[in-house]
């Protein structure tokens, strides 16, 4: 059967919509799989469903192009807070979305009956390394060392409702993420695996970032990533606590306030184009 989607993208962070509604699919890891493909399908870095809640006004359900299911996706929640206003038009200024870490406030932008942007309240930021998980000693892990691939690293870890790890660097665009992203990823240290940010400090709160994303790789954004780091800014000086904090990243930029309370994050939501495929 034929069942209409919509690519859509928060600053480069690309995935495939789908209205869930009244319909699901009933193998959602292998669609994700299938349609990421760039080459061979729609193309992205996942699937993403949205669905009716019963204590939210949607819920999210999120697939890694490798067809691993994600708990959060920045990006991915503010594509949806669009969605739910212009598409299922649900005029509301404020919206919840139920995810698997939680159910997330979105508070929207709009102008002109458009979404211009979403801030979203991410929740609280854990450091607590049994609950990212991480292992680690200690009760959070801040700049502490890392071996990998024989080099050793200074690293924070972080959770943002899934694991980030972040390492503070001369020149992120130096590296070559092909090689010690998948390291990062699979290390005995994450036992269930990371998302890896590599960070540049560019001035007080203002930092440049690029993301190897457990799962998808490489990609141009990761809302819970630039989440993460800029936690990682304030617990190392770089950055100040309930200040804006300016996250440079490929597809565009993000602003991302921390407290030890809640993390806020604002930033754009876009479709790229709509069509159908084979289900």
């Amino acid at each position: 059967m034929q069942k209409k989607f919509w690519k859509m993208h928060g600053i480069g962070n690309d995935y495939i919509y789908f209205d869930c509604f009244e319909w699901q699919p009933n193998d959602p890891a292998s669609l994700a799989i299938t349609l990421s493909d760039r080459h061979f399908s729609v193309g992205g870095d996942g699937v993403v469903l949205i669905l009716p809640s019963s204590v939210a006004d949607a819920r999210m359900r999120m697939f890694n192009a490798d067809g691993s299911e994600g708990k959060m996706c920045g990006n991915a929640i503010r594509c949806i807070g669009k969605f739910l206003y212009e598409i299922k038009e649900m005029r509301k200024p404020v919206l919840t979305v139920e995810t698997l870490s939680g159910i997330k406030t979105l508070s929207l932008d709009v102008s002109d009956g458009v979404v211009r942007a979403v801030r979203v309240d991410m929740g609280k930021a854990e450091l607590s390394p049994a609950r990212i998980p991480a292992k680690f000693e200690g009760e959070r892990v801040v700049n502490a060392p890392l071996s990998v691939n024989g080099a050793e690293y200074r690293v924070t870890c972080v959770s943002m409702g899934n694991p980030h790890c972040i390492t503070f660097v001369e020149d992120p665009y130096a590296l070559d993420l092909e090689k010690i992203g998948p390291a990062f990823e699979h290390h005995p240290a994450f036992p269930e695996r990371v998302n890896t940010e590599f960070v540049r400090v560019d001035g007080r709160n203002e930092l440049t970032m690029r993301v190897w994303e457990r799962g998808s790789g490489e990609t141009w954004a990761c809302g819970t990533g630039a989440c993460a780091v800029a936690v990682a800014g304030v617990l190392g000086g770089f950055c100040d606590a309930g200040a804006d904090i300016t996250v440079h990243l490929r597809g565009g930029d993000l602003v991302i306030n921390y407290t030890p309370d809640a993390v806020f994050m604002t930033g754009p939501a876009a479709f790229a184009f709509t069509g159908e495929v084979e289900i």
